[in-house]
């Protein structure tokens, strides 16, 4: 007896894990073994074919196919992508800019969110602790362009009040893997 999955119908136990008789499936959001190898040998090669990631974890190639399609249907896989060299495509400039916003309420912050979403110029934006509302990543080909979109597009974005700009003057580390170590249960 195997519950279904909350989106795709797909079981756990459909999905590879193997759950003997009388003994309950793990419980919805639990990630074994399997998953995680399949979490970790996504993230460091996602071009990976399906039999090729199979035999990479152990498993035979239909149950992993099952087990990949689980975590996107349940989020945990959210899209593929390549990695580029922003200095190889003309992006020389790496910027860290702390943005302060004029009024905290939800009409003019959501306002400002859409504005931010809507520039690929913008690599990143979280909402921040202490002094500022945003911390953006932003990216351009290099100083003077940085300014003009500075001067033309990110103080003119709704309810900026003001911008505190940081440069990368090198990078130690980038687009890295996330850890999952501390998923791994305990033997």
């Amino acid at each position: 007896m195997t519950p279904k999955g909350p989106k795709s119908g797909v079981t756990r136990a459909a999905a590879g894990a193997t759950v003997a008789a009388g003994e309950s499936p793990e419980p919805p959001g639990t990630l074994d073994r399997y998953d995680l190898a399949i979490l970790a040998q996504l993230q460091a090669d996602a071009r990976l074919s399906n039999a090729e990631l199979a035999t990479r974890i152990g498993l035979s190639a239909a149950p992993t196919w099952r087990r990949v399609k689980w975590l996107e249907d349940q989020g945990y896989i959210t899209g593929y992508r390549a990695e580029l060299d922003r200095r190889k495509v003309g992006l020389g400039v790496l910027a860290f800019v702390r943005l302060d916003c004029e009024r905290n309420n939800s009409a003019s912050t959501r306002a400002l969110e859409e504005a931010i979403r809507a520039r690929p110029e913008v690599l990143a934006c979280h909402y921040i602790s202490g002094t500022g509302t945003f911390e953006l990543h932003v990216v351009a080909t290099d100083l003077d362009a940085f300014s003009r979109l500075a001067l033309d597009v990110l103080f003119k974005l709704p309810n900026v009040k003001d911008l505190h700009t940081s440069f990368s003057l090198g990078e130690v580390k980038t687009g890295g893997a996330l850890p999952l170590a501390h998923l791994a249960r305990p033997r």
